[in-house]
């Protein structure tokens, strides 16, 4: 923003010390000076001939005095000011060199705890969340780029082969090439449904996460059974405030999860909710593999597997945990991933009352 060029901080604070001693000042003088007229000064008392007189005898004095406040303030308040402000010209270049995109730089300021090294300290807590942010977009731009890339370098690959070969099944050519499209369309979809979550571009209402619980529950049921997993829903009620569809889609994204990174048979899937003073949980728990602490805690990240699928007809785009994370953060709420001792995973999402 344009704006007209002004005093500096500096020369403004300069001013205001060497006013308010001038000011001090020249209450002091007028003090003496009317004490003096009237005939009286600490410790003498004397009879004042005139008050032009005085006022002759006392004016240089004055203007003297005057003349060394004002020299004193503008000295020492232009030293003072610099002394005070430079905590602030650090952080007016640490946020230049942010501007121009080097969000690695830190302040770091030392001294003890106040307004300046406040400002600072969240400064520099903001630059390292923003590189963290960037690195991750960045990843996830690399790592979307490459994911998409993979169905269409399939699917040039088949359409070379056929046309190489023109006696090649047709059949077979159009199956395989609907199967990448269908892979095409859903990791797009997927990262549509990420990018409305993560800009919160929607709007808020009343939801209940049992109904959540229960409905993708039962819609995903029939990929249960075929898998012989089987699905124990507890679902107290657990009143929130958000998108019905979006706390859908994540709720099915974590029980679809649950079945597909499960036992290649009798495996279960634990679904509850609850409501507590400070908010409502949903938990979704499942049997499966042993997985470490390192590994789980990368899972929310896009287009990370833990394991590879049991069931490889539903392989997924590698997203499903991140859209839940998304989700969750833009309800105000928190993703909590742990594995479970005999195998599998247990996440947990808190969202406000």
């Amino acid at each position: 923003m344009d704006r007209p060029r002004g005093l500096s901080v500096r020369l403004k604070l300069t001013l205001s010390y060497a006013g308010f001693v001038m000011l001090a000042g020249a209450v002091l003088l007028a003090a003496g000076y009317f004490s003096l007229s009237r005939g009286f000064h600490p410790g003498v008392i004397f009879v004042v001939r005139s008050h032009g007189e005085l006022l002759h005898a006392f004016a240089p004095t004055a203007v003297g005095v005057m003349a060394f406040l004002m020299l004193f303030g503008l000295l020492g308040g232009w030293i003072l000011a610099g002394h005070m402000l430079a905590p602030l010209s650090r952080i007016t270049d640490a946020t230049r060199m942010a501007a121009r995109g080097s969000l690695s730089h830190r302040i770091e300021l030392e001294g003890s705890n106040d307004e300046f090294r406040e400002l600072a300290d969240s400064f520099d807590a903001m630059l390292e969340q923003l590189e963290a942010h960037v690195a991750e977009q960045r990843r996830f731009a690399a790592n979307a780029s490459h994911e998409l890339r993979t169905p269409l370098a399939i699917a040039q690959t088949l359409l070379d082969v056929a046309r190489k070969d023109p006696d090649h099944d047709a059949g077979e050519l159009v199956d395989r090439l609907q199967l990448v499209n269908t892979r095409a369309i859903d990791l797009t979809e997927a990262l549509l449904l990420l990018s409305r979550a993560d800009g919160r571009s929607f709007a808020r209402e009343h939801v209940d996460l049992s109904l959540a619980a229960e409905t993708a529950s039962e819609t995903l049921l029939p990929l249960a059974e075929s898998h012989g997993v089987t699905i124990e829903t507890t679902a107290d009620r657990a009143a929130t405030h958000g998108s019905p569809s979006l706390l859908l889609q994540m709720t099915t994204n974590l029980v679809h999860n649950a079945i597909v990174h499960n036992r290649a048979e009798g495996g279960s899937v634990w679904v509850a909710t609850s409501a507590q003073p400070t908010g409502v949980t949903l938990t979704v728990e499942n049997t499966g593999e042993q997985l470490s602490p390192h590994l789980v805690a990368t899972l929310p990240e896009p287009f990370q597997r833990g394991t590879q699928r049991i069931h490889a007809d539903h392989v997924g785009v590698g997203l499903g945990l991140a859209i839940v994370k998304s989700i969750a953060q833009a309800h105000d709420g928190t993703l909590a991933l742990a594995p479970r001792a005999g195998g599998g995973l247990s996440v947990t999402v808190r969202l406000p009352r």
